[in-house]
């Protein structure tokens, strides 16, 4: 039997307490570059399962977030024309950790640093069940899609590419 092992509290896990939102503990062994990829791979799980939080701009460089499919990428064209914005871009990975409070590879949806729009893509809802972030690196929490939009306020949008 494999023993649980309890990771300590990070704001994400606080938050998703104390809106008495369920979910369940995935660590896994961080590696530097491995993505979700790594991280599906150690958890055994599709990729196409693990969400991967992006904090982007627009072109007044007004922070937002973007839940993502592992396995693919966003179209930030379609993506900036959904939302009614210019443009959209990845955020530099310190401005990034600055608008979120986490470190890059450790960014969560929950608890964030300063509140922030949150777009996810439709696949993802249609999901039963996704790891994402849980404020730390190398550890991914199990929630129910429904979570990103109910407790979020996550809006749905269409601009996966599809790897490959």
């Amino acid at each position: 039997m494999k023993k649980s092992v309890h990771i300590s509290e990070t704001p994400a896990t606080q938050w998703l307490r104390r809106q008495g939102i369920e979910f369940t503990e995935h660590p896994y062994d961080y590696v530097d570059h491995g993505g979700t990829a790594e991280s599906a791979r150690q958890l055994g799980v599709p990729e196409h399962e693990v969400v991967k939080t992006l904090v982007m701009q627009d072109e007044r460089g007004q922070p937002l977030i973007v839940l993502m499919h592992g396995d693919c990428q966003v179209s930030t064209k379609n993506l900036a024309r959904q939302i009614g914005a210019k443009s959209v871009e990845p955020c530099k990975p310190e401005v990034a950790q600055r608008h979120s409070g986490y470190m890059v590879g450790g960014t969560s949806p929950f608890g964030l640093r300063k509140a922030m729009p949150v777009y996810v893509e439709s696949g993802v809802l249609s999901l039963a069940r996704v790891l994402i972030n849980g404020g730390r690196r190398g550890f991914l929490v199990g929630i129910a899609p429904a979570v990103l939009v109910e407790a979020l306020g996550a809006k749905a949008v269409q601009c996966a590419l599809s790897p490959g």
